[in-house]
């Protein structure tokens, strides 16, 4: 089970003119969002990644906006794990249990999310806030992860889950948000 003080979120790579590319685009960028500000109203550690931005682009306004005065971990690697930076950043935090958002699926997810589960970390897959160009890549990938033994998550599902109950300022807040 997810708990507010063990999770951390992590974005990949949404970003560039690839990120316009994606299968049901709007729906993917609409449940990143809700899921980066649902992070940031539960005070959970947001690591926002981006891969080679100076050649694939930044990071989609949408979502750049949900970061101000914060610059994003660049990568060269397609796993996020594969940066020295983020691996430290990550440690940093104190948590073990990664939510993990972004694109595409079965590329830069698929590795993080491996490479994740191999430094034994709890990763949980949040399926309606990632994305790949064909949605049967995505699928594919979602099954691999299963397989892999990731928690495959929703965005409402994973903030009602570490919300636990219905009450107060933070639950009200995030009722809003997913309406």
């Amino acid at each position: 089970m997810l708990i507010i003080d063990n999770a951390v979120l992590v974005v990949i790579d949404i970003q560039g003119k690839l990120a316009t590319l994606m299968d049901k685009k709007e729906d993917f960028y609409e449940a990143a969002s809700r899921m980066i500000r649902g992070c940031q109203i539960l005070e959970i550690p947001i690591l926002w990644n981006e891969q080679l931005p100076d050649k694939l682009g930044p990071t989609i306004d949408s979502i750049k906006e949900l970061f101000p005065g914060q610059e994003p971990l660049v990568k060269k690697t397609f796993s996020c794990c594969g940066n020295e930076v983020f691996m430290t950043a990550l440690k940093k935090t104190d948590r073990f249990q990664v939510l993990i958002v972004g694109m595409e699926t079965h590329v830069c997810v698929w590795q993080t999310a491996q490479d994740l589960i191999e430094e034994g970390y709890e990763v949980y897959l949040v399926a309606d806030a990632v994305s790949s160009r064909f949605k049967g890549n995505k699928r594919i990938a979602i099954e691999a992860m299963r397989d892999l033994g990731v928690n495959v998550t929703a965005v409402e599902q994973s903030l009602f889950e570490m919300l636990v109950t219905a009450e107060g300022d933070k639950f009200r807040q995030i009722i809003k948000l997913v309406k």
